[in-house]
Parts: structure tokens; sequence; C-alpha cells
């Protein structure tokens, strides 16, 4: 799908969509309750029914009216995939379901998009060889089976905060204790801290013993329940970044005081807006796309802990270096670390290219507010945030959608 974007200033107000991150883990911790759960604000984004598809194919019954999902859970420790588990481009639902499908002992087959087989997974390769467990990658597929027995788990802390959320999902289950350490620096703590919150609202406790290490007991029972998925802080990011560029955007569904790591994201534009900063994007690594977009318009800026975004659903920093290139930006794109240098921005002369990425997609749409222009692949913000540009037409920008023709 190709977008065309009229330049113009952004007013009015918008209601910031739910947290895919959190809508994931409350959909899970529901699916592994014994009863029945209501799990309310759940967006249509791709990643979201990728996990709930997920769960059905692990017995979970998933009702959904409106914005809500009834969530009949199972006996994880009994249960055998019906079928091939498809996590589609969904990082966090294949993270997340490796350690849950090695809990039976059962085999189990998941799949997905190219791009995301393609993405790391040699953390559970490397946890299963250890405990003499199946790990298959082949063909575009990871094949598993366990039985995961509780003990001490030892995970980098650089790679993703992802593979060691899947485990906290999964180690409460066992009939012992577990400990996780966590070889430092340990980026994106935030996410962890929100998967046990999440644990926490569904009765299941963990505990972190020093900055490094994570104590879980054993034999414990998720609670069903009923409970509300918070606005998102990384796609409430995007609105924000137009009151940067001259507009007049008021956020709601925002909780003040949620642990997000993305709530930076207003320091951090303050400081761009201020200066040339040096910011560390390694904690909230989904904010970098927006951020480079609010340097490259402004006063340009320096981002260390830009490593793991090579990871993400495209290359993060050199595709959107290659797209600021475009609007006049002048980009050095290093191993840990990017600069971004002031220059005259203007209008680009081709179309902006989305790369497959939802937040590529988006950041650029906030950027030609500025200029006008074009974006190509605008379908990719389906996976986390399907009526983007719907919002922005609410707030004043013209936006045109120009379907694919086939």
């Amino acid at each position: 799908m190709k977008v065309i974007i009229k330049k113009g200033k952004a007013r009015g107000r918008v209601e910031a969509p739910p947290s895919k991150s959190m809508a994931h883990r409350m959909l899970i911790c529901a699916g592994l309750s014994k009863g029945t759960s209501v799990v309310e604000g759940i967006a249509e984004s791709r990643d979201v029914l990728a996990t709930v598809e997920c769960l059905e194919a692990m017995g979970v019954k998933c009702v959904r009216s409106g914005e809500s999902m009834t969530v009949t859970g199972i006996d994880i420790l009994k249960a055998a995939p019906e079928r091939t588990l498809d996590c589609n481009e969904s990082g966090s639902t294949l993270r997340f379901f490796v350690p849950l499908c090695l809990l039976s002992g059962a085999e189990a087959v998941l799949t997905g998009s190219r791009r995301l087989m393609e993405r790391p997974l040699g953390i559970y390769k490397d946890l299963c060889r250890e405990r003499g467990l199946l790990f298959s990658q082949e063909d575009g597929s990871v094949r598993v089976r366990g039985p995961l027995k509780p003990g001490k788990f030892k995970l980098a802390g650089n790679v993703s905060s992802q593979f060691i959320s899947g485990l906290l999902f999964a180690l409460p289950l066992l009939d012992g204790d577990s400990l996780i350490t966590i070889t430092p620096p340990v980026e994106s703590r935030s996410y962890i801290d929100m998967t046990i919150a999440s644990l926490a609202t569904f009765g299941v406790k963990v505990l972190w013993q020093d900055e490094n290490t994570i104590c879980i007991k054993g034999g414990q029972e998720y609670k069903a329940g009923k409970v509300r998925v918070e606005g998102d802080y990384s796609n409430a990011a995007f609105f924000e970044a137009l009151n940067v560029f001259g507009g007049d955007v008021i956020i709601d569904n925002l909780n003040p005081d949620s642990i997000q790591g993305d709530r930076v994201y207003g320091k951090m534009f303050e400081q761009l807006k201020n200066g040339t900063p040096i910011l560390n994007v390694s904690d909230c690594p989904d904010l970098g796309p927006i951020l480079f977009a609010v340097a490259a318009a402004g006063n340009g800026g320096i981002f260390s802990g830009t490593g793991r975004l090579k990871i993400k659903e495209s290359n993060r920093g050199e595709v959107m270096a290659e797209e600021l290139r475009k609007f006049g930006t002048s980009v050095k794109v290093y191993e840990d670390e990017i600069i971004i240098y002031p220059a005259e921005f203007k209008k680009p002369e081709k179309p902006v290219a989305g790369h497959n990425d939802h937040r590529i997609v988006m950041t650029a749409a906030i950027l030609l507010t500025l200029t006008g222009g074009e974006i190509e692949g605008a379908e990719a913000v389906t996976k986390s945030f399907p009526d983007f540009f719907e919002k922005l037409t609410s707030l004043g920008i013209e936006v045109e959608k120009i379907e694919d023709k086939s």
C-alpha cells in the first residue's frame, strides 16, 4: 500500500492504542490460568493476533468481543500443541512460546515469517543443548521437545529481554525453584519488569534477588481474573513528536504511573529540542526510529546502544539512515552508535520505503507532515497499530491511501 501525506500541523486529541507488549503478556498469563479470564483493551494488531492464535494452537479457548478477549486457560504441563504454532512476524510470540512448548514433553513446531526466523534464537538453542532437550531449527521452523526441569539458568542480558520473559512465564509452573542469572549489561530491563508485573496480576510472584538475578518459586498457579491493557507509550511517542514539530496534540489513555520503559520519550524529546545530546537507547530500542527522526529535523543527536536495532523487523539503524538521507540528512551508522548531523531538512524526491517495518512507516509518516511526500509499503503498520493513519487523519493531517492492485 502507498500512502500520500500532505504537509500540515497536527491538532486535536488522540487515544494511545493498547500496549502491544502488555497485551502479549496478559493474554499468555490468562491462557496459563485455571478458569476463565477477561482481558480488556485488545487491539487487532497482527502481533497480538499471532499470540492469540498460538494460544489456541495449545488448546486455550479465546473468544473476542469488541476490544475484550475472554480466555479459558489450560494445564500447560499436560498440553500437547494441536497444530504448528505460527508466530507470523512477532518476535515476542516466538520467544515467549518456546519455553512454554518445553513444559509438557510433547514435541512442538513453531514457525513464522522469513525475517522472524532469521532473528536470534541461540540462547534457547544453547539452553536446550545443555539440558538434553530437543531444539532443531531448519526450513523456516523450530522444533522443540522438553520436559524442561527447574534449576539455574544463565542468560546474556544484551541480546533480548524476551528470552528472560519467556522463561519467567514457564518456570513458576515447574515442581521446583529456579534461578535466572543475567550476564550484564541487562538491556530492556523495563520489559522484564513488565513481565514480572503481569505475572503478579495473575497471582504468580517472582523476585529480583539483586540487579542481575531473579528468583522463581516453583509450584505456583496462575489465577484467572479480569484485567485491562494500558495504553502504549512506544506508539504514543509518534503523536508526541507531532508536538515537537509544532503541533498541538493531547494524548489520552496513558497511565502516568506505568512501568513501560518507553515513557522516557518525553524527556528525550526535550533534550533533542534543546541541543545535540548523547542518548542511550539500549533500554528503549523501539523509540529509536522516532528519536532519530526528531534529531534529523532539529539539532541532530548522538545515539548509543543502537546495536540491537539490527535484529528488529528491519535493520533499523541502517534503514533509518537510508530514509533520512532522502530528507537531506547526514547519518553515520557504527556498530553500537548512530550519529545524526543537523542539516537543512527538505522534501524527499523519492518515496520513503517502509521496509516491512511498522515503526519505520510510522516514523516516516510523522516526518512527512513537515514536508509532504509518499510512503511505499505502508501496510506494515498493521503489525502493531492498524488504525494509525486514521488517527493521524483525525488530527487534521491529510492522508491518501492507495491500495496495491493485485
